[in-house]
């Protein structure tokens, strides 16, 4: 299962609010790339495909396809506006490694 955080709910709702093609579903997968060998990718869409798991989390109707879900369970998905930086950040517990800006990690 994949998490959301309040930090992030409360994010993704204001930006879908703001957004004038209003997108239903909050997309997140893993890609190759990135210094460490894969990337988070995170997206909104308007409709459920196939292969994707639909996660309904804290009000957020959250996609997956099968393939990323496998490298994504147990993940949190936060929002960070600290002096570090801001922006959505996965805790992801399967990361055996992750690159200093935390867009990237390798099992």
């Amino acid at each position: 299962m994949i998490n959301i955080s309040d930090s992030a709910r409360d994010r993704l709702l204001h930006i879908m609010q703001q957004e004038e093609d209003k997108k239903p579903f909050v997309r997140v997968g893993v890609e190759s790339g990135g210094c460490s060998g894969l990337s988070y990718k995170l997206d909104f869409d308007i409709s459920k495909k196939e292969d994707d798991e639909l996660i309904q989390k804290n009000q957020i109707n959250l996609l997956v396809n099968k393939k990323s879900f496998l490298y994504l369970v147990g993940t949190t998905l936060e929002f960070s506006d600290g002096l570090n930086g801001k922006g959505f950040v996965f805790n992801n517990p399967n990361a055996s490694r992750t690159c200093g800006c935390g867009e990237s990690f390798s099992l």
